[in-house]
């Protein structure tokens, strides 16, 4: 256990207990309201799931300005392919290993569990304070839905400290908006004529945050599986079934699928995947920063995968595959969607302006739905893109749609909240921290088209490889952190 550390680590081991992956969100909402009736602190629960907890100013404290606490309730539910964990009827198994905490086989949670723990520590009377606010959002990982329907009117505050960033002295001021773009290819079965069939299975990709690490040079395996079909034409073969990806905010890390066909699948497969790695295996062991150098628009071809695999086993014939036709159709969709970085930013070096990740694609029995993040620091760039993959599908027969668009956060030029922080800061640590903008979405921009004036600054302790199964919290960074803000909140 953590008790021996700080208050925040009961409360981070508490949520952890409690299923809380997006659109499962009913639980973390009621354990919220049952701590507030518990302490008789003021409360709102909407429909969403969204929870709002008040607590009047320490005393002393009273004259200063309103000050809310920030973060989203839910998490993206990864695990690993041999965790038999259901992530949505059972917690996390979190535990220590030395300085970090983990959770066995699935995503830690910590974005943004950090978030719940310093704020329901703040309630619970670990900190002096002014009037506050804790604003605990649900199914931010799927759009920032819980932002986008939150009620702004049960709101007094107008400075507010969003706990949704993921490293220790980097203040975020602004970041990238985006959409979540829907695809539904249609598709039809007939009776496989084939005399084997083959699960083929795509893994050990690195993944990871469709906004962080979008610039990374990672591969997506999804795109991959379909990089990989387009090289076995022609279709002498078919697709019965194919799955990849878990949220459209996350890297896909494995793509599977049933295909049918002769004897010699197996081996063209193969083939065509060594050659497809040969072709990006220039100069592997390059730092990226040093592949940067390479190409000056700061982007790259290489591929950094060290771990992607390709395995293949025979299995039961299935009754139905895809007709040729369909076969073709997916293959081309697959091929012709962009993902990853489509431009930088002309005038913030190293940002990227605009970007889309393919996260999902699930093949039924009368379509194939593809999911996609969409994002910019640029309105009428993401609007481009959109049109973009809304041409694509009618050129292919499918549906396109959107859902969960959300707003830019524009970087303020004077902000008294970024002033206060910033000086607290080099206090405490002897140094400046950074303040950047990011490319990553977070619910800010929502909150301050909901709030006139919002004054609003983005921080967090060290967590690392966040919507992965990989994700680690730093305990030392989280410990900090805490402290940290327990100052910001006596200096408003």
């Amino acid at each position: 256990g953590f008790e021996g550390y700080a208050p925040i680590f009961k409360y981070f081991e508490e949520i952890s207990a409690i299923p809380r992956g997006s659109e499962n969100t009913s639980g973390i909402a009621e354990y919220l309201v049952n701590f507030a009736k518990a302490r008789g602190l003021e409360y709102i629960r909407d429909a969403e799931d969204n929870v709002i907890i008040k607590k009047p100013a320490t005393r002393g404290y009273e004259d200063r300005p309103t000050v809310i606490i920030q973060g989203h309730s839910d998490i993206v539910a990864e695990k690993t392919a041999d965790s038999a964990k259901d992530m949505t009827r059972e917690g996390l198994d979190i535990y220590r290993d030395g300085d970090l905490i983990k959770a066995r086989g699935t995503t830690l949670g910590a974005d943004d569990g950090v978030a719940l723990a310093y704020a329901l520590a703040v309630l619970d009377g670990e900190a002096e304070h002014p009037d506050f606010e804790a604003v605990f959002t649900s199914n931010e990982e799927i759009g920032l839905l819980g932002a986008s329907a939150l009620d702004g009117r049960a709101l007094r505050g107008r400075v507010l400290i969003n706990i949704d960033s993921d490293e220790e002295g980097v203040f975020t001021v602004g970041c990238a908006g985006g959409v979540r773009s829907d695809i539904s290819l249609p598709v039809k079965y007939e009776k496989t004529a084939a005399k084997k069939a083959y699960r083929v299975r795509l893994h050990g990709f690195l993944g990871g945050h469709s906004g962080i690490e979008i610039d990374k040079g990672r591969s997506n395996a999804i795109k991959v599986m379909g990089e990989l079909f387009n090289m076995l034409y022609p279709f002498d073969w078919g697709i019965a079934e194919m799955n990849g990806g878990n949220a459209d905010n996350a890297i896909p890390r494995e793509c599977c699928a049933v295909i049918t066909g002769g004897d010699d699948l197996p081996d063209r497969l193969r083939s065509v995947f060594s050659r497809r790695q040969a072709m990006f295996a220039v100069m592997p062991n390059l730092p990226i920063n040093e592949l940067r150098k390479l190409d000056e628009t700061g982007l790259t071809l290489l591929d950094i995968e060290p771990d992607a695999a390709l395995d293949i086993e025979e299995v039961l014939l299935p009754e139905m595959t895809l007709d040729a036709a369909s076969t073709a159709r997916l293959t081309s969709l697959l091929i012709l969607l962009p993902s990853g970085v489509v431009s930088m930013s002309r005038t913030i070096s190293g940002l990227v302006e605009t970007s889309l990740n393919l996260g999902i694609l699930r093949l039924g029995e009368s379509s194939a739905e593809v999911s996609l993040s969409v994002r910019s620091t640029v309105g009428k760039e993401k609007t481009r893109l959109c049109e973009r993959l809304c041409a694509v599908a009618k050129d292919l027969g499918a549906k396109y749609g959107e859902r969960g668009a959300y707003p830019a956060w524009e970087y303020r030029e004077k902000s008294h909240l970024r002033d206060v922080m910033v000086g607290v800061y080099e206090k405490m640590y002897g140094k400046a921290p950074k303040v950047v903008t990011i490319h990553a979405g977070l619910e800010c921009g929502i909150l301050a088209e909901k709030l006139e004036g919002l004054d609003c600054v983005s921080i967090g302790p060290d967590n690392f490889d966040i919507h992965t199964t990989e994700e680690r919290l730093s305990i030392p960074s989280f410990v900090r952190v805490w402290d940290y803000l327990k100052e910001v909140l006596k200096s408003i």
